[in-house]
């Protein structure tokens, strides 16, 4: 094996607690070559009990992500990083015996090319003596498709820049080829590694087939912010969903028709419903086994996924009529009048009250996976009026009554002492949207003032202003043709989470 430089790069690996887990964490521990800084494995439970055991000789550390998916997960674990490289690894593959070898010469090919991604090769066992069954096509397709991310790494720097796994997919489907197509139409490359990790075939069941056509929804998600050649710019041909289409038409059609006393046409309908129904039947088992079970569920799950595609496709297209630019990943939130009633210069941790509705819109905000930052003005501590000790002993009660927040960003300074901090200036948006790993532009600041929309408007970030009886007139005035206006908090995160839709 060559001699590669030393990768800095983190492992994350989502999960859901199957045992494959232990045994891909055991296969990477016992390997020669290059250790990661860490192995970052997120637990994607609803319910984490039992907690997530591990003992394999790394410097492991168990995340959680409460369920939302594997976008979701990814995003826990590549934020929790401080790696420039940032390797996922699905829980269920299991690397090649040199695979940290490999790694760090991809990784160094990687960075001698410029590029912001390596791939690996990913192998699908064969079916053993026989044709394989659709389930196992559909996993086989796996070993040829584009930017995959059951074995990819990152460059971390790419990850923010994009801002991340979109968690509107909330399926292992689709989310990979939508990072890889942002991170590549910003002109970066992901490179062909020669890494290689075995993806085990789904186990398959009567209708799984059916219920795999849940991905149309997420399609309909491509296809709304790439376009109409959203499938030529991820290497995939064209679909099944017109004749699918055409196929439920046509049974519609004959129902209807039947309905209304229209007998001919009705017939005419039901017969081309059954010659598209059969030529669909027909193909799928040709390129099948040929059992007399297979038959049989063929046929059954040939009349039912044209209905059951054309229908997750209509209600994706309708979840995602307004999808087109990429929603917000983080709010971030001024603290006096906006999240807690203002005290001026408050020094004493008893005197902080949340504004009405806060602790309820706040906890939507979490459920929907934003991430949210405090960015306060603090000039009572330049002033003398408070010392700093007293402003963090305030601000851990606001954290205990409101939080937690990811991060808090605090200016002390005060206005004449021309810090690039203090809101209006932009500083601690940046600082903010840095420590989160988000672009500013998917961020949104909800203030009460006009320094607060300034400050997000500087920094590329978006802002709603929350008028209070402190707001002067100007200044809502002016966020209404430069931002946008609430009346109240939870009117200012409905706006929010309308976006993140």
């Amino acid at each position: 094996m060559s001699e590669s430089p030393t990768p800095d790069y983190t492992i994350v690996i989502p999960t859901i607690g199957r045992p494959s887990m232990h045994r891909l964490l055991a296969e990477i521990a016992g390997q020669d070559g290059p250790k990661p800084a860490s192995v970052l494995v997120v637990d994607d439970r609803a319910h984490p009990e039992p907690p997530l055991m591990t003992d394999e000789p790394l410097s492991i550390t168990v995340l959680r992500s409460g369920g939302r998916g594997p976008a979701a997960a990814r995003n826990v674990g590549w934020r929790a990083a401080t790696t420039r490289w940032v390797a996922f690894l699905d829980d269920d593959v299991l690397p090649q015996s040199d695979w940290r070898y490999r790694l760090a010469d991809d990784l160094a090919v990687a960075e001698a090319e410029g590029a912001a991604g390596s791939q690996a090769v990913l192998e699908v066992p064969a079916s053993p003596g026989r044709r394989a069954t659709d389930d196992e096509k559909r996993t086989r397709r796996l070993a040829d498709a584009r930017w995959i991310t059951a074995d990819m790494a990152y460059l971390r720097a790419a990850l923010v820049e994009v801002g991340g796994f979109d968690e509107r997919f909330p399926r292992a489907y689709r989310e990979d080829s939508d990072i890889a197509l942002r991170i590549t139409m910003r002109g970066n490359v992901i490179t062909q590694g020669t890494r290689r990790s075995t993806h085990p075939v789904a186990e398959a069941t009567l209708m799984s087939s059916v219920r795999a056509q849940r991905g149309n929804r997420d399609n309909a998600l491509v296809r709304r912010k790439f376009g109409r050649g959203w499938r030529a710019a991820i290497g995939e041909g064209r679909g099944r969903l017109p004749a699918h289409t055409a196929t439920t038409a046509a049974a519609v059609t004959a129902a209807v028709s039947a309905a209304a006393g229209r007998r001919g046409v009705a017939l005419r309908a039901a017969g081309v419903w059954a010659a598209l129904t059969a030529e669909f039947a027909v193909r799928r088992f040709l390129a099948g086994p040929r059992t007399a079970a297979e038959a049989g569920r063929i046929l059954l799950t040939s009349a039912l996924i044209p209905p059951t595609a054309v229908y997750h496709r209509l209600y994706g297209e309708w979840m995602f009529r307004t999808a087109r630019r990429e929603p917000p990943l983080a709010v971030l939130l001024d603290r006096d009048d906006t999240i807690i009633v203002n005290s001026p210069y408050l020094n004493d941790p008893a005197g902080v009250r949340p504004m009405p509705g806060a602790v309820t819109a706040l906890t939507r905000l979490r459920k929907r996976g934003l991430l949210l930052a405090v960015v306060t003005n603090q000039s009572g501590v330049a002033k003398g009026l408070i010392t700093e000790d007293q402003l963090a002993a305030v601000n851990a009660r606001v954290d205990a009554e409101l939080g937690p927040f990811d991060t808090w960003q605090i200016c002390v300074h005060d206005a004449g002492d021309g810090c690039g901090c203090r809101k209006p200036a932009p500083g601690l948006v940046q600082a903010a949207a840095d420590a989160l790993g988000v672009p500013p532009e998917r961020c949104v600041l909800i203030g009460d003032i006009g320094a607060d929309v300034n400050a997000a408007l500087s920094a590329g970030a978006e802002a709603i202003l929350v008028p209070t009886n402190h707001t002067l007139a100007a200044e809502i005035s002016e966020a209404r043709e430069r931002a946008r206006v609430a009346e109240t908090f939870e009117d200012a995160v409905d706006l929010v989470l309308g976006r993140s839709r």
